[in-house]
């Protein structure tokens, strides 16, 4: 947890960003405290993916401020972004493993690539990792498309963790699975979460797992955030959205356009 006066793991102000007339972030503040794990929730087209993206690295924002640990991240150089990578570990909406490398060395990808690690110290660490998310080393040199569905996520999330992150992200983690596998997931992300003691930043639009896994949610809508708070209160937030949203109600001030 934040201490008080300690400055949040990330903090997010007046984030923008634009695709040519496509306003999807439209000033986005938001902050979350180290060791703590929050969902950011919202429809499809809200802006979740633009916004972790920004985050991570992946976009650049058009105007704002990303802070990770204190420090400004917009506008670094790619030395530079490359340290504050380091600290993040990633779980990509479809596990996003490559075909061409058996599962081990999906595991293994960013202590390889990124930190230099022996390829014998990295198998074995990759094979850590496998091991905390409940995979069987026997499937370590399989390839991925020998994959369950369930297997391949569980494969992403020993990829975003064998680095030892302090900050993970997930993107739609239950995207795809079905609902036995989807809490077997989000139940190995509080473990893994809380192991490595890290902070977790997690977007989707499954409010089951944003329940199971998340301290607070933040929930994005048109761009912006309309409400933030803890989990616990999110039934009883006295906003109109966040009702509408978690209860699935076609009617309310979300709007939706429905081709006819």
């Amino acid at each position: 947890m934040t201490a008080p006066g300690d400055a949040p793991k990330i903090s997010v102000r007046g984030l923008h960003k634009a695709f040519g007339t496509n306003e999807v972030l439209r000033g986005i503040d938001l902050d979350l405290p180290a060791g703590q794990s929050l969902a950011v929730i919202g429809g499809s087209g809200t802006g979740k993916s633009v916004l972790i993206k920004s985050i991570i690295g992946l976009l650049e924002p058009d105007s704002g401020s990303i802070l990770i640990d204190g420090e400004e991240t917009l506008g670094l150089s790619p030395g530079e972004r490359e340290r504050v990578t380091r600290k993040f570990g990633m779980l990509f909406q479809g596990a996003a493993l490559f075909d061409s490398l058996p599962v081990w060395e999906n595991v293994a990808f960013g202590l390889i690539q990124s930190q230099g690690v022996r390829r014998r110290d990295a198998r074995e660490a990759a094979l850590e990792a496998m091991n905390m998310v409940g995979l069987d080393t026997d499937i370590a040199d399989r390839s991925p498309a020998e994959l369950s569905g369930g297997m391949q996520k569980r494969a992403g999330l020993a990829r975003a963790i064998a680095t030892k992150p302090e900050i993970m992200f997930f993107d739609e983690p239950t995207t795809g699975l079905d609902p036995i596998m989807g809490s077997v997931i989000d139940s190995l992300i509080v473990k893994s979460v809380r192991e490595l003691g890290a902070t977790a930043l997690t977007i989707t639009h499954d409010m089951a797992s944003a329940r199971r896994i998340a301290d607070n949610v933040a929930m994005i809508y048109q761009g912006r955030i309309v409400w933030h708070g803890p989990v616990a209160e999110i039934d009883h937030s006295g906003n109109d959205m966040v009702d509408q949203f978690i209860n699935g109600r076609s009617i309310g001030p979300i709007q939706l356009q429905v081709a006819v």
